[in-house]
């Protein structure tokens, strides 16, 4: 099969499959998901060499472009609303769900601690691809507006990530090296966070010197191409030195908007349109990655623990909305948010068995199942509970 031919399959069929699942009132997204998983049966052995050369590109395009229309839409005033909700919903539940499935595989599955905390915290990922356009999608059309619950969830999130692959990262380490210790490994969250908010600081700042000095000359669809580049550059340079890129490209988004609403309008309307192509581009080719005979081979016991799994996460939810002045049902939408895995557990899952790992075939099975699983009913939760769960601002559409 050429290039160009995988490349007008996942368009078209893509699309096609969105338009399907729509029709039957199905997230659109979940169409994509199946298109390629169906295009995946194929296995990669007979996907054309450029395909595999150009995927980590395609799919790291598709999240920059996600990620700046998140950081686009994000108001100081709005973060500082949400901030402290925000921020617990960032590490209580990825901490709760990767600290009870870390002692799941230690205690029952009979993993080392290393790859058992490795394990955990691959799988403790929220998916930014799948609840970052979810959020974008309720807040546009007025869902929880009044209390700005989208952009706390879509804001949570975004850090809840660098949480999982943070620790990830460090029982990694230890699995590669004994002697490693926790302290030498969670020094690197602090980094990581650093090392991804500076540069997205100062590229964001150097933007908007050179956009508002140029206004005229510059036109919107260019700005839009000069703001694309730099953001793949910073995630160059966060695979470098390992660091949290994407929040740093949310970075970017969020000083465009507070220094440069025009612009950053103007940018968000550019955005919105290139992901039409780039989330069928995203959702097909994490589709094709996911194996369906893997998710078998991991058996009833690694569905009851990835239950267990989130069930600490909705427990570490409820608890970080505490005191947000969110009700009930506001605070189980929260809960719907938090359940898709997908990004994460696709480009890390087989990680350990490329590594030689111990079990490295059981945790790619069970991070099969994990997407498998999580994303079609985080995806229904999420459709289903923004409509019923959350309150529709007057004056906007639902």
């Amino acid at each position: 099969m050429s290039l160009n031919l995988i490349i007008v399959l996942i368009l078209l069929g893509g699309w096609f499959s969105s338009r399907l699942f729509q029709a039957c009132k199905l997230p659109s997204v979940l169409g994509m998901l199946c298109f390629g998983l169906i295009l995946g049966t194929q296995g990669q052995d007979v996907w054309p060499e450029g395909l595999v050369g150009m995927e980590p590109f395609l799919k790291t395009f598709a999240l920059v472009v996600i990620l700046l229309r998140a950081g686009l839409g994000l108001k100081r005033h709005v973060l500082q609303q949400v901030g402290r909700t925000a921020l617990l919903l960032a590490i209580i539940p990825c901490l709760f769900e990767g600290s009870v499935l870390m002692a799941l595989f230690y205690y029952a599955w009979g993993f080392d601690l290393p790859i058992a905390g490795l394990t955990a915290f691959m799988l403790a990922a929220v998916s930014p691809a799948v609840v970052v356009p979810s959020m974008l999608d309720l807040a546009e059309k007025g869902y929880g507006k009044k209390k700005e619950i989208p952009t706390m969830v879509l804001a949570g999130a975004s850090v809840d990530d660098v949480i999982a692959i943070t620790f990830f990262s460090v029982f990694l380490g230890m699995a590669q090296e004994p002697g490693m210790t926790w302290t030498r490994g969670l020094l690197d969250f602090p980094k990581a966070l650093l090392l991804g908010i500076l540069p997205g600081l100062l590229i964001g700042f150097l933007m908007i010197k050179a956009f508002q000095r140029t206004p005229q000359k510059v036109r919107a669809t260019e700005k839009t191409l000069l703001l694309l580049m730099a953001s793949l550059l910073l995630v160059e340079i966060g695979d470098l030195f390992q660091s949290a890129a994407l929040l740093g490209v949310m970075t970017v988004g969020f000083l465009l908007l507070e220094y440069a609403p025009p612009i950053a309008q103007e940018l968000s309307a550019k955005l919105q349109k290139i992901w039409i192509f780039a989330e069928i581009i995203l959702f097909v080719l994490i589709g094709m990655q996911v194996d369906p005979t893997l998710a078998l081979k991991a058996g009833p016991a690694a569905l009851g623990t990835l239950i267990l799994g989130l069930t600490a996460r909705s427990c570490g939810v409820w608890c970080s909305t505490m005191g947000a002045g969110l009700n009930r049902k506001e605070r189980w939408f929260c809960v719907c948010a938090y359940l898709p895995k997908a990004t994460v557990q696709a480009a890390l899952g087989a990680v350990p068995l490329s590594l030689s790992l111990a079990h490295g075939d059981t945790i790619l099975a069970i991070a099969v199942l994990s997407i498998l699983v999580t994303a079609p009913l985080g995806l229904f939760a999420i459709r289903i509970g923004g409509k019923t769960l959350l309150e529709t601002s007057k004056g906007d559409t639902a």
